[in-house]
Protein backbone atom coordinates (compact mmCIF):
# COMPACT_ATOMS: atom_id res chain seq x y z
CA UNK A 1 0.00 0.00 0.00
CA UNK A 2 1.41 3.41 -0.97
CA UNK A 3 2.37 5.64 1.96
CA UNK A 4 0.80 9.11 1.84
CA UNK A 5 -0.14 11.93 4.18
CA UNK A 6 -3.79 13.01 4.55
CA UNK A 7 -4.43 16.72 4.18
CA UNK A 8 -4.63 18.36 7.65
CA UNK A 9 -8.06 19.50 8.79
CA UNK A 10 -7.34 23.26 8.82
CA UNK A 11 -9.97 25.70 7.67
CA UNK A 12 -8.80 28.44 5.26
CA UNK A 13 -10.76 30.82 7.49
CA UNK A 14 -9.37 31.70 10.92
CA UNK A 15 -12.72 33.10 12.00
CA UNK A 16 -15.80 34.73 10.52
CA UNK A 17 -18.43 37.11 11.84
CA UNK A 18 -21.80 38.31 10.58
CA UNK A 19 -22.50 42.03 10.54
CA UNK A 20 -25.60 43.67 9.10
CA UNK A 21 -26.49 40.52 7.20
CA UNK A 22 -23.03 40.18 5.64
CA UNK A 23 -20.35 37.61 6.39
CA UNK A 24 -16.80 38.81 7.07
CA UNK A 25 -13.93 36.38 7.42
CA UNK A 26 -10.22 36.55 8.18
CA UNK A 27 -8.39 33.99 6.06
CA UNK A 28 -4.93 32.57 6.56
CA UNK A 29 -3.85 33.96 3.19
CA UNK A 30 -4.81 37.51 4.16
CA UNK A 31 -3.11 37.10 7.54
CA UNK A 32 0.05 35.88 5.78
CA UNK A 33 0.13 39.05 3.66
CA UNK A 34 -0.49 41.29 6.68
CA UNK A 35 2.05 39.53 8.90
CA UNK A 36 4.67 39.41 6.14
CA UNK A 37 4.33 43.14 5.47
CA UNK A 38 4.41 44.08 9.17
CA UNK A 39 7.41 41.85 9.99
CA UNK A 40 9.28 43.06 6.90
CA UNK A 41 8.53 46.68 7.78
CA UNK A 42 9.83 46.27 11.34
CA UNK A 43 12.99 44.52 10.14
CA UNK A 44 13.74 47.33 7.68
CA UNK A 45 13.12 49.95 10.41
CA UNK A 46 15.48 48.05 12.72
CA UNK A 47 18.08 47.99 9.93
CA UNK A 48 17.99 51.73 9.21
CA UNK A 49 18.35 52.40 12.93
CA UNK A 50 21.77 50.73 12.74
CA UNK A 51 23.82 53.09 10.56
CA UNK A 52 26.91 50.89 10.84
CA UNK A 53 25.23 48.37 8.53
CA UNK A 54 25.20 50.81 5.59
CA UNK A 55 27.76 52.38 3.22
CA UNK A 56 29.75 55.12 4.96
CA UNK A 57 27.91 54.46 8.22
CA UNK A 58 24.82 56.31 6.96
CA UNK A 59 21.41 54.62 6.56
CA UNK A 60 19.69 55.33 3.22
CA UNK A 61 16.49 56.58 4.83
CA UNK A 62 14.88 57.52 8.12
CA UNK A 63 12.45 55.18 9.97
CA UNK A 64 9.50 57.41 9.08
CA UNK A 65 10.40 57.16 5.39
CA UNK A 66 10.11 53.37 5.66
CA UNK A 67 6.43 53.83 6.51
CA UNK A 68 5.92 55.93 3.39
CA UNK A 69 7.77 53.32 1.32
CA UNK A 70 5.41 50.65 2.66
CA UNK A 71 2.43 52.21 0.86
CA UNK A 72 4.33 52.26 -2.43
CA UNK A 73 5.38 48.63 -2.01
CA UNK A 74 1.83 47.44 -1.29
CA UNK A 75 0.55 49.16 -4.43
CA UNK A 76 3.42 47.68 -6.44
CA UNK A 77 2.68 44.16 -5.18
CA UNK A 78 -1.04 44.34 -5.92
CA UNK A 79 -0.95 46.09 -9.29
CA UNK A 80 2.20 44.36 -10.52
CA UNK A 81 1.08 40.94 -9.33
CA UNK A 82 -2.27 41.25 -11.03
CA UNK A 83 -0.96 42.66 -14.32
CA UNK A 84 1.80 40.05 -14.34
CA UNK A 85 -0.78 37.28 -14.06
CA UNK A 86 -2.83 38.83 -16.86
CA UNK A 87 0.15 39.21 -19.22
CA UNK A 88 2.10 36.04 -18.42
CA UNK A 89 -0.60 33.46 -17.81
CA UNK A 90 -3.94 34.35 -19.44
CA UNK A 91 -3.47 37.24 -21.91
CA UNK A 92 -6.01 35.83 -24.36
CA UNK A 93 -8.77 35.56 -21.77
CA UNK A 94 -8.28 39.07 -20.41
CA UNK A 95 -7.95 40.54 -23.88
CA UNK A 96 -11.46 39.22 -24.49
CA UNK A 97 -12.63 40.28 -20.99
CA UNK A 98 -10.79 43.53 -20.18
CA UNK A 99 -13.30 44.45 -17.50
CA UNK A 100 -11.94 41.64 -15.31
CA UNK A 101 -8.29 42.72 -15.43
CA UNK A 102 -8.47 44.59 -12.11
CA UNK A 103 -10.84 42.10 -10.44
CA UNK A 104 -8.21 40.92 -7.97
CA UNK A 105 -10.90 39.50 -5.65
CA UNK A 106 -11.47 36.75 -8.22
CA UNK A 107 -7.91 35.47 -7.69
CA UNK A 108 -4.90 35.39 -9.97
CA UNK A 109 -1.62 36.99 -8.92
CA UNK A 110 1.89 36.39 -10.28
CA UNK A 111 4.96 36.75 -8.07
CA UNK A 112 7.18 37.81 -10.97
CA UNK A 113 4.71 40.57 -11.84
CA UNK A 114 4.50 41.68 -8.22
CA UNK A 115 8.30 41.81 -8.08
CA UNK A 116 8.44 44.08 -11.12
CA UNK A 117 5.77 46.26 -9.53
CA UNK A 118 7.88 46.61 -6.38
CA UNK A 119 11.01 47.42 -8.43
CA UNK A 120 9.13 50.25 -10.15
CA UNK A 121 7.73 51.45 -6.81
CA UNK A 122 11.24 51.54 -5.28
CA UNK A 123 12.64 53.50 -8.23
CA UNK A 124 9.83 56.07 -8.14
CA UNK A 125 9.90 56.41 -4.34
CA UNK A 126 13.69 56.77 -4.21
CA UNK A 127 13.69 59.39 -6.93
CA UNK A 128 10.96 61.37 -5.22
CA UNK A 129 12.72 61.20 -1.83
CA UNK A 130 16.22 61.71 -3.22
CA UNK A 131 17.66 58.58 -1.62
CA UNK A 132 19.91 55.75 -2.86
CA UNK A 133 17.53 53.34 -4.58
CA UNK A 134 19.94 50.41 -4.58
CA UNK A 135 20.31 50.42 -0.80
CA UNK A 136 16.52 50.64 -0.48
CA UNK A 137 16.25 47.64 -2.82
CA UNK A 138 18.77 45.72 -0.70
CA UNK A 139 16.71 46.40 2.44
CA UNK A 140 13.50 45.15 0.82
CA UNK A 141 15.11 42.10 -0.78
CA UNK A 142 16.58 41.14 2.60
CA UNK A 143 13.13 40.88 4.21
CA UNK A 144 10.94 39.75 1.29
CA UNK A 145 11.51 36.03 2.00
CA UNK A 146 9.55 36.47 5.24
CA UNK A 147 6.42 37.19 3.21
CA UNK A 148 7.21 34.36 0.81
CA UNK A 149 7.53 31.89 3.69
CA UNK A 150 4.19 32.87 5.21
CA UNK A 151 2.44 33.11 1.84
CA UNK A 152 3.50 29.61 0.74
CA UNK A 153 2.34 28.15 4.05
CA UNK A 154 -1.02 29.88 3.49
CA UNK A 155 -1.13 28.37 -0.03
CA UNK A 156 -0.75 24.94 1.58
CA UNK A 157 -3.50 25.60 4.13
CA UNK A 158 -5.77 26.74 1.28
CA UNK A 159 -5.03 23.48 -0.58
CA UNK A 160 -3.92 25.37 -3.71
CA UNK A 161 -0.87 25.43 -5.98
CA UNK A 162 -0.11 21.78 -5.18
CA UNK A 163 2.47 19.74 -7.04
CA UNK A 164 2.42 16.87 -9.48
CA UNK A 165 1.30 13.38 -8.51
CA UNK A 166 3.91 11.40 -6.58
CA UNK A 167 4.37 8.03 -4.86
CA UNK A 168 6.90 9.41 -2.38
CA UNK A 169 5.94 8.79 1.28
CA UNK A 170 5.48 12.51 2.01
CA UNK A 171 2.99 13.00 -0.81
CA UNK A 172 -0.12 14.81 0.43
CA UNK A 173 -3.72 13.92 -0.47
CA UNK A 174 -5.20 17.33 -1.22
CA UNK A 175 -9.02 17.23 -0.96
CA UNK A 176 -10.18 19.22 -4.00
CA UNK A 177 -11.64 17.41 -7.00
CA UNK A 178 -9.00 18.97 -9.27
CA UNK A 179 -6.19 17.69 -7.05
CA UNK A 180 -7.67 14.19 -7.17
CA UNK A 181 -7.89 14.21 -10.97
CA UNK A 182 -4.65 12.31 -11.62
CA UNK A 183 -4.30 10.41 -14.88
CA UNK A 184 -3.64 6.72 -14.38
CA UNK A 185 -4.10 6.82 -10.59
CA UNK A 186 -6.68 4.50 -9.04
CA UNK A 187 -7.91 5.53 -5.61
CA UNK A 188 -6.48 8.45 -3.67
CA UNK A 189 -3.92 10.63 -5.47
CA UNK A 190 -1.01 12.03 -3.46
CA UNK A 191 0.81 15.10 -4.72
CA UNK A 192 4.04 16.91 -3.95
CA UNK A 193 3.45 19.57 -1.27
CA UNK A 194 5.28 22.02 -3.54
CA UNK A 195 4.01 24.98 -1.49
CA UNK A 196 6.09 23.72 1.45
CA UNK A 197 9.12 23.13 -0.77
CA UNK A 198 8.91 26.78 -1.81
CA UNK A 199 8.35 27.93 1.77
CA UNK A 200 11.55 26.15 2.76
CA UNK A 201 13.75 27.18 -0.19
CA UNK A 202 12.64 30.70 -1.15
CA UNK A 203 11.34 31.59 2.30
CA UNK A 204 13.21 30.09 5.23
CA UNK A 205 16.62 29.26 3.72
CA UNK A 206 16.94 32.25 1.39
CA UNK A 207 15.66 34.60 4.09
CA UNK A 208 18.06 33.28 6.73
CA UNK A 209 21.02 33.63 4.36
CA UNK A 210 20.14 37.20 3.34
CA UNK A 211 19.52 38.36 6.91
CA UNK A 212 22.78 36.78 8.07
CA UNK A 213 24.75 38.39 5.26
CA UNK A 214 23.10 41.77 5.79
CA UNK A 215 23.26 41.94 9.58
CA UNK A 216 26.39 39.91 10.32
CA UNK A 217 28.62 39.94 7.24
CA UNK A 218 28.37 43.55 6.09
CA UNK A 219 26.59 42.84 2.78
CA UNK A 220 24.44 45.98 3.12
CA UNK A 221 27.62 48.05 2.88
CA UNK A 222 28.04 46.83 -0.72
CA UNK A 223 24.93 48.17 -2.54
CA UNK A 224 23.37 45.69 -4.93
CA UNK A 225 24.75 42.55 -3.31
CA UNK A 226 21.61 41.47 -1.45
CA UNK A 227 19.40 42.51 -4.35
CA UNK A 228 21.40 40.30 -6.71
CA UNK A 229 21.48 37.39 -4.28
CA UNK A 230 17.73 37.59 -3.76
CA UNK A 231 16.97 37.59 -7.49
CA UNK A 232 19.36 34.72 -8.17
CA UNK A 233 18.33 32.75 -5.07
CA UNK A 234 14.62 33.05 -5.69
CA UNK A 235 15.08 32.23 -9.38
CA UNK A 236 17.04 29.05 -8.61
CA UNK A 237 14.56 27.94 -5.91
CA UNK A 238 11.53 28.53 -8.13
CA UNK A 239 13.20 26.87 -11.14
CA UNK A 240 13.87 23.73 -9.07
CA UNK A 241 10.39 23.47 -7.55
CA UNK A 242 8.75 23.91 -10.96
CA UNK A 243 9.88 20.36 -11.83
CA UNK A 244 7.37 19.00 -9.30
CA UNK A 245 4.80 21.82 -9.25
CA UNK A 246 1.54 21.30 -11.12
CA UNK A 247 1.54 23.70 -14.11
CA UNK A 248 -1.26 26.14 -14.74
CA UNK A 249 -4.19 24.47 -16.47
CA UNK A 250 -4.08 26.77 -19.49
CA UNK A 251 -0.72 25.28 -20.51
CA UNK A 252 -1.81 21.63 -20.22
CA UNK A 253 -3.27 20.07 -23.33
CA UNK A 254 -3.15 17.17 -25.73
CA UNK A 255 0.47 16.48 -26.58
CA UNK A 256 1.60 18.67 -23.66
CA UNK A 257 0.50 16.84 -20.48
CA UNK A 258 3.31 18.37 -18.40
CA UNK A 259 2.21 21.91 -19.20
CA UNK A 260 5.38 23.23 -20.82
CA UNK A 261 5.15 26.89 -21.82
CA UNK A 262 8.13 26.26 -24.11
CA UNK A 263 8.25 22.72 -25.47
CA UNK A 264 11.47 21.32 -26.92
CA UNK A 265 10.73 17.79 -28.08
CA UNK A 266 10.29 15.56 -25.02
CA UNK A 267 11.54 18.32 -22.74
CA UNK A 268 10.52 21.85 -22.03
CA UNK A 269 10.23 24.72 -19.58
CA UNK A 270 7.23 25.86 -17.57
CA UNK A 271 6.21 29.49 -17.49
CA UNK A 272 7.62 29.75 -13.96
CA UNK A 273 10.99 28.49 -15.20
CA UNK A 274 10.99 30.83 -18.19
CA UNK A 275 10.36 33.78 -15.90
CA UNK A 276 13.01 32.60 -13.42
CA UNK A 277 15.87 32.39 -15.92
CA UNK A 278 16.13 36.19 -16.42
CA UNK A 279 16.00 36.61 -12.64
CA UNK A 280 18.94 34.26 -12.18
CA UNK A 281 20.97 35.99 -14.89
CA UNK A 282 20.13 39.45 -13.53
CA UNK A 283 20.94 38.41 -9.97
CA UNK A 284 24.36 36.99 -10.85
CA UNK A 285 25.14 40.05 -12.95
CA UNK A 286 24.11 42.36 -10.11
CA UNK A 287 26.35 40.60 -7.58
CA UNK A 288 29.35 40.74 -9.94
CA UNK A 289 28.68 44.42 -10.68
CA UNK A 290 28.42 45.23 -6.95
CA UNK A 291 31.74 43.51 -6.20
CA UNK A 292 33.43 45.28 -9.09
CA UNK A 293 32.04 48.65 -8.03
CA UNK A 294 33.31 48.13 -4.49
CA UNK A 295 36.80 47.26 -5.75
CA UNK A 296 36.96 50.26 -8.09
Amino acid sequence: MQAMIPFPDISPEIFSISLFGMEFALRWYALAYIAGIVIGWRLVVASVRRPGLWPGGVAPMRPEQVEDLLTWVILGVILGGRLGYVLFYQPGYYLANPGEILAVWQGGMAFHGGLMGVVLAVLLFSRKQGIAWLSVADALCMVTPVGLLLGRIANFINGELWGRATDLPWGVVFPSAAAQDCAGVVGLCARHPSQLYEALLEGLILGAVLLWLGWRRGALRVPGTLTGLFFAGYGVARFMVEFVRQPDAQFVGEGNPLGWALQLGEFGLTMGQLLSLPMIAFGIGMVLWARRAQAA
